[in-house]
């Protein structure tokens, strides 16, 4: 039966700080001299997760026509954190 690894504060400190500063499992691994899958185990049970990426704004163009009525992009930022998020825009009705 395989022995359980016994972790250090300084190991569980370097796989949060390593992941807080994007390194791979790969890379932690390599510069802890352990199996990628046991760091992998260990800095999930830590809660050690990598930084969201967030895109880079995209540049509006000053000059661009407006949107249309109901685009999804001019719909989606009126209704982003409202009851309506993920709604379509409602197309009008025409009568007869």
């Amino acid at each position: 039966m395989p022995q359980k690894r016994q972790w250090t504060d300084a190991q569980d400190s370097q796989i949060r700080r390593l992941r807080a500063e994007g390194a791979g499992w790969e890379m932690i691994a390599a510069i802890l001299g352990i199996s990628r899958f046991a760091v992998m185990d260990r800095g999930r049970s830590l809660g050690a997760r990598k930084p969201v990426e967030t895109p880079a704004p995209v540049a509006e163009d000053p000059q661009r026509e407006p949107l249309p009525a109901g685009h999804p992009r001019s719909w989606g930022a009126l209704t982003d954190g409202t009851v309506l998020a993920g709604e379509a825009y409602p197309l009008p009705v025409f009568l007869r």
